[in-house]
């Protein structure tokens, strides 16, 4: 049985677009370190009430805000200036090491609720999903249930021999041959459905060869987690990435929002679609041509949380993580390249680390080094306007935060 939650038509189906200016981070990689915490062990998160010199991690119970400096917080259209283009709104957060040093919203207060988005807004993260579904697949094979090299068809019935070679790594590095989507996001696709319509399609390269981006292959990789975890999508990412790593805004329908919490999205004229729960799901979450790839929602606060839980072992252990992070397959014709879920510049020195994601109206970017020192999110809830869209140069958010943080030591705090 299916709902409609909305009469809003979602836009057609997302794909990744390189962000423009995240090559420049790689460049600020090797500054914007602070001595933040990059071994093993499960670190919490520390109180900073300025800069001090570093002992290394400590155990917390949660993310703390820095108090920064005595001033009052600077606000983040000051701090980003030009990059953030007049009537964009969203919220982000930014962070070294364990020490979150700025939480916050900009824009306009959503005309709907009147609230101001903050550290705390509900937003739609996009393909940044699929980095959480990556780890769900590594956390799998850490426990034991899977394996990368496992070939489709030990973990889904009725694969067809055409599609007997697709392994789950094939998957994750979008090397798979799967085309990008089925149609649209909110096209009503069952599971089964899905399977149906994805193991009958025609592959559009032979399995290992080549890189095409493809929503469809991590969608196959969230009925693989539900097959070898015999859990839903959603309960084993709550159960083991999302609840140990202290996350409690995360999901597609389990956390308990408010209304008022999840940001309305905006299109480039500045209307209103609703919020990403106001569009047509199943009773149980989105349909399966946006599930397990997309749509994922999430806070500012609780993407730092999951920061975090990757700097210890409360999720993956280290060899688990550096099979999440390793450099594997060029995104051709960029001269990026794809790791599970993750994007690196460069394999030789993989300064940082990053994904974008956006479905037309959202649109924001993770980012962090290797070893965690600086950490990067944010969404834009309006991604594009007259004459601008955070899609094409939204890098430049990115790569001024990591700027910020590279050139002070610290970023002022969420006022």
């Amino acid at each position: 049985m299916t709902t409609t939650r909305g009469d809003q038509a979602r836009p057609a189906t997302h794909g990744r677009r390189l962000a423009r200016g995240l090559v420049a981070l790689a460049l600020l990689a090797g500054v914007a370190g602070c001595g933040g915490p990059g071994g093993s062990g499960d670190v919490g998160p520390t109180e900073s009430t300025g800069p001090t010199e570093s002992t290394g991690p400590t155990e917390s119970t949660g993310p703390t805000e820095s108090t920064g400096p005595t001033e009052p917080a600077e606000s983040t259209e000051s701090i980003l200036g030009d990059a953030l283009p007049p009537g964009s709104s969203g919220a982000l957060v930014a962070g070294r090491g364990t020490t979150m040093d700025l939480c916050q919203g900009w824009g306009d207060p959503d005309p709907g609720s009147g609230e101001a988005a903050g550290c705390d807004t509900v937003l739609d993260i996009g393909s940044m999903t699929k980095q959480f579904t990556a780890a769900a697949i590594v956390r799998l094979d850490m426990d034991g249930l899977l394996t990368f090299s496992d070939p489709l068809a030990d973990h889904l019935p009725d694969v067809p021999a055409d599609k007997r070679s697709v392994t789950i790594e094939h998957l994750l590095t979008h090397t798979s041959g799967f085309l990008d989507s089925l149609g649209s996001d909110d096209e009503p696709l069952t599971r089964d459905a899905f399977l149906r319509e994805a193991l009958g399609s025609e592959l559009l390269s032979r399995p290992g060869t080549t890189y095409l981006y493809s929503n469809v292959g991590y969608s196959l990789l969230t009925a693989v987690v539900e097959e070898a975890s015999g859990q839903d999508y959603e309960a084993y990412l709550a159960e083991h990435l999302f609840t140990p790593s202290g996350m409690t805004s995360t999901g597609y329908l389990l956390p308990d929002w408010s209304k008022e919490q999840v940001a309305d999205q905006y299109d480039a004229e500045g209307r209103s679609h609703g919020t990403p729960l106001d569009q047509p799901w199943a009773d149980d979450g989105p349909y399966w041509n946006l599930r397990g790839n997309g749509g994922l929602l999430s806070t500012p606060r609780d993407m730092f949380r999951w920061h975090v839980a990757l700097l210890g072992d409360v999720v993956l252990d280290d060899d688990a993580k550096r099979e999440l992070f390793e450099p594997r397959v060029r995104e051709e014709p960029d001269e990026t390249y794809y790791a599970y879920g993750w994007v690196v510049g460069d394999p030789e020195d993989p300064s940082i680390l990053w994904h974008n994601g956006g479905n037309g109206w959202s649109y924001g970017e993770i980012a962090r080094d290797p070893a965690g020192d600086t950490f990067v999110f944010w969404v834009a809830n309006r991604s594009a306007g007259d004459g601008w869209d955070l899609g094409e140069d939204g890098g430049g958010i990115t790569s001024a935060l990591f700027e910020r943080l590279a050139e002070t030591g610290e970023a002022p705090a969420d006022g």
